[in-house]
């Protein structure tokens, strides 16, 4: 079994930065990727950032240049900063992650909102 915990969610200003942590435990010799999806009041789930264990990165086009993924492999975490951060960004952010042999992501955090107020 995998969990992940998130954190580092809240209000910010148009502009601003936040920063986001997700911290697997468990069975975390079985991920291979982790990253963040984002669901927005009446849009579907999109993606916004994925590293996998070998350092490689994905990012949603709308967060490009913006948004930097990162992972400490010793501390089963990744990170998300998130920089001039738009109205639009607001949704709530969960962190996701799939298993060596996966090809979808299975685990899935409680989600962080992250507000952004013009």
């Amino acid at each position: 079994q995998v969990q992940l915990a998130e954190s580092g969610g809240g209000l910010v200003q148009s502009g601003g930065s936040l920063r986001l942590s997700c911290a697997a435990s468990g069975s975390t010799h079985r991920i291979n990727a982790m990253g963040w999806y984002r669901t927005a009041p009446g849009k579907e789930r999109e993606l916004v950032a994925v590293i996998s264990r070998d350092g490689s990165t994905r990012y949603g086009d709308s967060v490009k240049g913006r948004f930097t993924i990162s992972r400490n492999n010793a501390k089963n975490t990744v990170y998300l900063q998130m920089n001039s951060l738009r109205s639009e960004d607001t949704a709530v952010y969960y962190c996701a992650a799939r298993k060596l042999g996966a090809t979808a992501y299975e685990v899935w955090g409680q989600g962080t909102q992250v507000t952004v107020s013009s």
